[in-house]
């Protein structure tokens, strides 16, 4: 039996882009079995969590009356509980009722609908903490007033959590695993050196690194502008959705890295310091006790904001 582990990268498609797995397997784990496994767990959050499906459970709660209660698997129920909790914290900077917005802006699954956009823009809505009933005793919740949930801001985190989870039961300690940009760590690679994760350049095309991380026993989210954008007139606008201003975050942030234990939370919390903005998002990740790198976006400069020992000593500007 060898005494280092034997690398290897396992990965496939899902949510509409791919999921890795960078792993030290040891010796007598069924590898065959493992990729297996760990697909079959980001197929589960994608089945239960997709917009794009409509016969997801997401998708079953969206097209429930109001008042009704709904039957959800524990998986998204517990997406849920954890998406309400960070919206509460964040007073609604994270909210997970905003699908309509997401639809109407032409990120979802529909076409630019202008007539919706002006109906919602400048109108603060209730946050779906207020508005959403959750049973979870029973795995069932009830929307209190018309809702469209949309779980993108947490549901590729809550994949990643879930594809260490796999780790953990196959008894691989040697792990890094990602969705797109979410990524989480376990241990170090099978040659003791840390894991390396690259925070991106905000940049509109191509994909280069900024800095370096070295993650060990945690997860790292970011959410940025520049992935998916809509331009009005001279101004480009984000996907990420304000509760506040019925529309797209207002242009200046252009990404938000976000360290924490595990995924969802990571990645739930890099969309809500994006909402707040650079002076309130720097307090509430310092109140949260976040690390957290913001970028900014000035003029043709991208100026470096930290919270936290990982991200402060990169701080510029």
């Amino acid at each position: 039996m060898s005494i280092e582990p034997t690398r290897h990268k396992l990965g496939g498609p899902v949510m509409g882009t791919f999921w890795a797995a960078n792993l030290g397997v040891p010796d007598g784990i069924d590898v065959a079995a493992l990729e297996a496994s760990l697909g079959q767990a980001v197929a589960q959050v994608d089945d239960q969590m997709s917009t794009w499906k409509p016969d997801s459970d997401l998708m079953r709660l969206n097209a429930a009356p109001v008042g009704a209660w709904v039957t959800m698997p524990s998986e998204l129920m517990q997406v849920l509980v954890r998406g309400l909790d960070i919206g509460l914290a964040s007073d609604g900077a994270f909210d997970i009722g905003l699908g309509d917005l997401v639809t109407a802006w032409g990120f979802g699954a529909g076409d630019v609908d202008s007539g919706a956009i002006s109906a919602n823009l400048g109108h603060e809505r209730r946050p779906t903490h207020e508005v959403l009933d959750l049973d979870v005793k029973n795995l069932r919740a009830r929307k209190l007033a018309p809702l469209a949930l949309d779980l993108s801001g947490i549901a590729k985190g809550y994949g990643v959590d879930r594809m260490m989870q796999v780790c953990n039961e196959f008894g691989v300690h040697s792990a890094l695993v990602s969705i797109d940009g979410e990524l989480r760590s376990k241990g170090r690679q099978p040659d003791g050196s840390p894991w390396s994760v690259f925070i991106e350049k905000p940049a509109y095309s191509g994909r280069l690194p900024l800095s370096v991380l070295e993650l060990q026993d945690a997860a790292v989210a970011t959410s940025g502008d520049y992935r998916h954008w809509v331009d009005v007139g001279q101004t480009r606008f984000s996907h990420t959705m304000d509760r506040r201003k019925g529309g797209p975050v207002q242009p200046g942030i252009a990404s938000v890295s976000v360290i924490a234990a595990d995924c969802m939370t990571a990645d739930a919390m890099a969309t809500a310091v994006m909402v707040l903005g650079l002076d309130q998002g720097q307090t509430f990740a310092r109140k949260m006790g976040l690390e957290c790198l913001i970028l900014e976006r000035s003029g043709h400069e991208i100026k470096h904001h930290g919270v936290g020992p990982c991200f402060e000593e990169q701080t510029m500007g």
